[in-house]
C-alpha cells in the first residue's frame, strides 16, 4: 500500500493520457512541493529529467519561461530547488529565522557579507544601476579555476545576497543563473507577509505528508530538510486537531500519517483500484529516491550516486537512473547523451538481484528507453552491456 501511495501522490504510477502543456510543468512542481537544481547533464540536467520521468515528451524550455515569468522562484528547500511562487512567503519565513540563528543553509552567507561589506555593496549598486546580471559578466581577475567554492569576489556577493532573500534568481541563460534585486522581481514584498515561524513548520510537515502520499515521521523531516526534534509530536498534534489521518502499515512498524487531500487515493490504493503501470527513468535527485534511507525501506533499493566516487571504485556508473518499472525499482543504468552524434548510449544497465526478465519488461522498458533517447534528439540507442548479459540483447531486439 505504502508505494502504491508515495508513486501515485508523486504523480509516477501512470503517463498522463495526453501530450503534455506548460500548465503540467507547474502542476507537478507543484505536486511534488520542490523540483531540486543539478548541473550534471551527462543527459538532461536533472529539473528537466524529473519533469520527463511524469510527463514523457515535453518542451524543456517551458521550465525556464515559468522561472522568467515570476510562476517559479529558486531558493534552498532539502537542497537548491525551483519552487511555486505562492510558497515565497513560507520560505521568507525559512530565511530570516536562519539568518536571525546564523542556521543553515544561510549561515556562510551572513558571515561572508559581515566580512566583506565593500564587496557586497559593489555588487548591490551595480545591480541597481545596471539591472539583472551573471556571475560570469565580470572578470575573472586570474582567479585559478577550482571546485565549487574557488568563486571569484563578485559570484560570492550574489551568492550571499541571494541566500539572504535581497537578491532573487530572474531566469537562467544557457542555465546560468541571472541574479536581479528582490524588489524588481517581486515589488512591493512585505516581510510582514512571511509565515510565523510555527505555521511555516506545520505547512512544511502537512505538505511533505501530502506530497508523500503516506509518511512515517523520518520521511517527513527529511522531504524539505527540517530539524527532526519535535516531528513526532507535531504529527500527533496535527493529527488530533483533523489535519492528518493516522494510519498502519503491513510490514512497517509504528504509525505512518495521510493527508486529507490524499484520503480518495488511500481508498483506492485499499481496494485494488489503482495500480502502477508506468516504466521510466528517474533522476538521481528525483523526490521518489532522494530519500536513499526511504528507498531502501520502501523499494529495497540501495542507491548511491557514484558521480562522486573516483572512477576506480564506482560499482555501477557515473549517473546512474533508477529504472521504475510498474510499481518497483528494478534496477539501474548508466547513460550519456551524444547530442552531436544523435547516440543516446547505456554504458551499463543492472537489474536488481532476483528480478524476472520478462517479456512485459522488455516491452515495457525499450519503450521508455526509445522515449528517452528521442526526446534528447540522439535518437541511435546503444546499449553497451548488461546484468544480467543477454538483457542487452533482447532489448535491443525490442528498439
Amino acid at each position: 500500500m505504502a508505494r502504491q501511495m508515495i508513486l501515485a501522490a508523486q504523480g509516477l504510477d501512470h503517463f498522463p493520457n495526453r501530450l503534455a502543456d506548460k500548465t503540467d510543468i507547474l502542476d507537478n512542481i507543484r505536486r511534488m512541493g520542490l523540483l531540486q537544481i543539478d548541473t550534471i547533464h551527462v543527459v538532461a540536467r536533472s529539473p528537466y529529467l524529473v519533469l520527463w520521468s511524469r510527463l514523457g515528451d515535453y518542451r524543456p524550455e517551458w521550465l525556464d519561461e515559468l522561472l522568467a515569468e515570476r510562476a517559479l522562484f529558486e531558493y534552498w528547500a532539502h537542497a537548491a530547488c525551483f519552487l511555486p511562487i505562492e510558497d515565497y512567503p513560507l520560505y521568507r519565513r525559512w530565511m530570516l529565522d536562519a539568518i536571525r540563528d546564523g542556521d543553515w543553509p544561510v549561515k556562510w552567507a551572513v558571515k561572508w557579507a559581515r566580512e566583506n561589506p565593500e564587496a557586497i555593496e559593489r555588487i548591490r549598486s551595480h545591480l541597481l544601476n545596471n539591472g539583472a546580471v551573471r556571475s560570469a559578466e565580470f572578470e575573472n581577475k586570474n582567479r585559478p579555476p577550482g571546485g565549487w567554492w574557488n568563486w571569484k569576489e563578485e559570484k560570492n556577493a550574489l551568492e550571499a545576497l541571494f541566500m539572504t532573500g535581497e537578491v532573487m534568481i530572474a531566469r537562467r541563460h544557457n542555465f546560468q543563473r541571472v541574479y536581479d534585486l528582490r524588489e524588481r522581481i517581486l515589488p512591493g514584498w512585505d516581510d510582514a507577509a512571511a509565515l510565523s515561524t510555527k505555521e511555516m513548520h506545520r505547512t512544511l510537515i502537512l505538505r511533505a505528508v501530502r506530497t508523500l502520499g503516506i509518511a512515517f515521521p523520518s520521511w517527513v523531516s527529511e522531504y524539505f530538510r527540517q530539524p527532526k526534534k519535535g516531528v513526532p509530536g507535531q504529527l500527533e498534534s496535527l493529527a488530533a486537531e483533523g489535519l492528518l489521518l493516522k494510519v498502519e502499515v503491513e510490514g512497517f512498524e509504528g504509525l505512518a500519517y495521510v493527508h486529507p487531500e490524499n484520503f480518495g487515493l488511500l481508498e483506492e490504493v485499499a481496494c485494488g483500484s489503482r495500480e502502477a503501470t508506468l516504466t521510466t527513468l528517474l533522476s538521481p535527485f528525483d523526490p521518489l529516491v532522494s530519500d536513499r534511507l526511504r528507498a531502501r525501506q520502501l523499494f529495497d533499493f540501495d542507491y548511491t550516486i557514484e558521480c562522486y566516487t573516483p572512477a576506480p571504485k564506482r560499482r555501477y556508473g557515473y549517473f546512474t537512473l533508477p529504472i521504475l518499472h510498474r510499481g518497483r525499482l528494478i534496477g539501474r543504468l548508466d547513460p550519456k547523451a551524444h547530442r552531436a552524434q544523435g547516440i543516446f548510449e547505456i554504458k551499463a544497465l543492472h537489474l536488481e538481484p532476483g528480478v524476472t526478465v520478462s517479456e512485459e519488461l522488455i516491452a515495457d522498458l525499450a519503450v521508455a528507453l526509445r522515449q528517452l533517447a528521442a526526446w534528447h534528439a540522439t535518437p541511435d540507442l546503444v546499449i553497451r552491456q548488461s546484468n544480467p548479459p543477454e538483457f542487452a540483447a533482447l532489448l535491443e531486439v525490442a528498439t
